[in-house]
């Protein structure tokens, strides 16, 4: 009876150590297969990144089949040229601008839907509207609303002596034209944020104020914005970092004039790979630009990981 019993259970326990056996290798594989998407994206970004570079070193370009090794040569040429300076100084005067504004609105508007009210409530659904919207959408639309004779801003400023605008056809009204745009699409996106971090900072801090008889202007320049900044910072740095590489709003909306005013580095890039079909020198353009969005990212975030150690009372 002992040796059938055996029997009958070595089956069973065959199966339950095939079982764990199994377990155990998937376990182990775990981890392996978790990564594989992470690989795929990292091998996705870097091949086309490692394969401007080489492009970077040669003279492709669509009057010359066989290309030549120049090394740094294009590098050379894009920063020894005016025009790459003309366009780096547009496209810094295009990021701050339009960074600044959308943060001041931004936060302003974060201040105003945080007060619970049933207005605020409504206004918190509608403010991601523009974000519904693509930008070259909302370029084109602001294209038209813009045009001098027809357009509905210059329709709504005549009773204030402000009609026939030249809104996009001059140098510095094509770089107004295009900051506003950018800060009607993307505001909300910096509101959201702040309205996030306002919603979770704590309120011991506010009662207390508020039982000191505190202002709001004290309450708000010594509590709110010290424990909001790093919520902001935040927007600042996803916002300024995107407004560095712009490129839909202000194609859409002027195709980098009138003359060279809104020739953003992206659009001049595309002009010189696209249109020009000097393949090398755009990429080039494209490298210079990723280099300096890279540097300023980094300087960006350093400063925001000292700001969110001083925030929580930690020694940087």
């Amino acid at each position: 009876m002992h040796t059938t019993r055996e029997a009958r259970q070595a089956p069973g326990t065959r199966e339950v150590r095939e079982v764990r056996a199994v377990s155990a290798r998937r376990r182990a594989l775990r981890p392996y297969l978790l990564i594989v998407p992470a690989l795929l994206l990292t091998g996705g970004i870097l091949y086309p990144f490692g394969l401007g570079l080489y492009y970077t070193l040669f003279d492709f370009a669509a009057s010359k089949p066989r290309p030549d090794l120049v090394g740094v040569e294009n590098y050379r040429r894009i920063l020894t040229q005016p025009a790459f300076w003309d366009s780096a100084r547009v496209t810094a005067a295009y990021a701050v601008g339009a960074a600044a504004v959308e943060t001041v609105l931004g936060v302003a508007v974060a201040l105003l839907l945080h007060r619970s009210s049933r207005v605020g409530r409504v206004l918190e659904k509608i403010l991601i509207l523009p974000l519904m919207i693509a930008p070259v959408i909302a370029a084109i639309m602001w294209k038209l609303m813009l045009q001098p004779s027809v357009g509905v801003v210059n329709h709504l400023l005549e009773p204030f002596g402000l009609g026939g605008v030249q809104w996009t056809d001059t140098p510095a009204g094509a770089l107004l034209s295009s900051v506003v745009v950018d800060v009607w699409v993307y505001t909300p996106f910096v509101a959201v944020l702040a309205l996030a971090g306002l919603r979770s900072l704590p309120a011991s801090p506010f009662e207390a104020a508020e039982v000191d008889g505190a202002g709001w202007w004290f309450t708000f320049r010594r509590l709110t914005l010290p424990m909001l900044w790093p919520y902001v910072l935040v927007a600042v740095i996803f916002r300024f970092m995107d407004s560095l590489k712009v490129f839909d709003i202000i194609y859409a909306l002027t195709e980098g004039g009138p003359g060279d005013s809104t020739m953003v580095l992206q659009i001049r890039a595309y002009l010189e790979a696209i249109r020009f079909q000097r393949y090398s020198f755009g990429i080039s353009y494209m490298i210079v630009l990723w280099a300096v969005v890279y540097l300023v990212t980094m300087v960006l975030v350093r400063y925001l990981g000292r700001v969110q150690s001083r925030a929580a009372e930690v020694p940087a």
